[in-house]
């Protein structure tokens, strides 16, 4: 019981915690303001503004520096783990959905080919391969922008500041 105790009351995993979960419900909110329908899965969806990634590794940073001092080692690593986190998130997320563009283009424009159905050739065995193909495309991700990961670090900064010691 101590241990749950303890983690519970663990200032920095709370400061984390709430940045996260205030980046979520944002997202979930300028998703339902701009399309005028709830998604409840935006409550634990990566991608949108503001980047819940940025928000949870300015908070922790910024928590360590209030605790810790700008001049403690922990700060130092935290923040460059804060950079890596957001230059990755505005990457990463970009290639893989370039990737699936690619995959998608490939997978449906080989579903809409005109099969001609000639005995000459094995159309009917690739017809029976194309039947098999899913008609549900891959999530072309794009990764975030600079402004929502700016956004996310800008919350994740405030949520820290605002959060008593």
């Amino acid at each position: 019981m101590g241990v749950l105790r303890q983690f519970i009351g663990n200032y920095y995993i709370n400061v984390a915690f709430l940045a996260w979960i205030s980046a979520q419900f944002l997202k979930t909110l300028f998703t339902l303001i701009a399309t005028k329908k709830f998604v409840p899965e935006r409550l634990v969806g990566a991608g949108g503004m503001p980047s819940s990634h940025s928000a949870l590794v300015c908070s922790l940073t910024v928590a360590f520096a209030r605790k810790l001092g700008f001049d403690s080692s922990v700060f130092a690593l935290s923040l460059a783990l804060a950079g890596i986190v957001m230059y990755d998130a505005m990457g990463v997320r970009r290639a893989a959905g370039e990737q699936a563009k690619v995959l998608n283009k490939i997978v449906f424009g080989f579903k809409s080919w005109n099969w001609s159905g000639d005995e000459d050739n094995d159309d009917e065995k690739t017809a029976e391969i194309v039947d098999d193909i899913p008609d549900k495309a891959l999530k072309e991700f794009i990764g975030h922008t600079p402004l929502e990961v700016l956004g996310g670090a800008l919350l994740g900064i405030l949520i820290a500041i605002s959060f008593p010691v």
